[in-house]
């Protein structure tokens, strides 16, 4: 039976001529497994070629999702980095007002509040980077040069602060005789003599140190009539300072003295009853009270510096 023959007739539509050939069973039977093979291999090789895309798709999913879940990442990291970059701006600007320096940190600050919120992930993140960047740059541009300006504000505060420390210790505001008691006033008396005595006279033992009530250049020392031994100190400032009855001298003429050292010693010379310290404040050529200069520069001479 395998060699049976079929015979197939082609007729045509218009012609008179018939074609006609046959074909063995074998040959049917052999082309049909050809042709189920094929089918079955296009069948098998679709199914491999639809699994792959299967796993291509599945592949670039996971891998969509990694890369989405990064860039989230590093939008929320881009988040904390411009709330940051705030609080330093908002500090800068704090700062600058503190030293008077005028401020511009709304610009700044303008770049930051137009915040890229819509759009696809990762164009939304690359804007969020680059408007982050931008305003970092001018933040720390704003630093360095506020840092410039606070170094410099600072250093002119402490020049102010030295120069009113020398005015300070250039006025009187010591007792020269440490805690003396004050036995004679800045006032008219008649004992030892009627005047008006115009100084005040300190309580203190033959030979106690005197010291310097503010710092000053030596103008005289040495014998001055009823005073006796007499230092005059030239403050450099309107002020002198009169250091009387001493029995001993420890600085010379031209001598410049800090407050608080050791200038002479306390006597009893020139017109004196007893061991004790005149001490007298000319200012502008005038005598004042040295009373409220004994225990510090008085409220109002502070209230008149520079």
């Amino acid at each position: 039976m395998i060699n049976d023959r079929y015979y197939v007739k082609i007729v045509p539509q218009k012609g008179d001529t018939v074609h006609r050939f046959h074909v063995r069973r074998r040959h049917v039977w052999t082309a049909l497994g050809m042709l189920a093979a094929i089918v079955f291999g296009c069948v098998l090789f679709g199914a491999l070629q639809v699994g792959h895309a299967r796993a291509q798709v599945a592949a670039l999913r996971a891998q969509t999702l990694t890369q989405r879940k990064t860039l989230e990442g590093i939008d929320r990291q881009t988040d904390v980095l411009r709330r940051q970059l705030q609080a330093v701006q908002k500090q800068n600007t704090e700062i600058k007002a503190l030293i008077g320096v005028p401020t511009h940190a709304a610009r700044a600050n303008a770049k930051l509040t137009s915040w890229v919120r819509t759009g696809p992930m990762l164009r939304k993140v690359e804007a969020r980077v680059a408007v982050l960047a931008r305003a970092s740059q001018v933040t720390v541009h704003d630093a360095d040069s506020m840092k410039t300006l606070a170094m410099r504000v600072l250093n002119m505060a402490h020049l102010r602060s030295l120069a009113r420390a020398r005015l300070v210790a250039a006025i009187p505001s010591i007792d020269p005789v440490a805690g003396a008691a004050v036995i004679g006033c800045f006032c008219y008396r008649t004992y030892p003599d009627v005047e008006f005595h115009e100084g005040v006279d300190l309580g203190a033992d033959y030979g106690d140190p005197v010291r310097a009530a503010a710092a000053g250049t030596v103008v005289a020392a040495g014998w001055d009539g009823g005073y006796g031994i007499k230092i005059d100190i030239d403050h450099g400032n309107g002020y002198h300072t009169w250091y009387a009855h001493l029995s001993k001298v420890d600085v010379s003429v031209g001598e410049h003295v800090y407050k608080g050292e050791k200038i002479a010693r306390v006597g009893a010379t020139g017109f004196a009853t007893g061991p004790h310290l005149h001490y007298q404040i000319m200012y502008q050529g005038t005598p004042i009270n040295p009373a409220p200069f004994l225990h510090g520069v008085p409220a109002n001479v502070l209230a008149d510096l520079p």
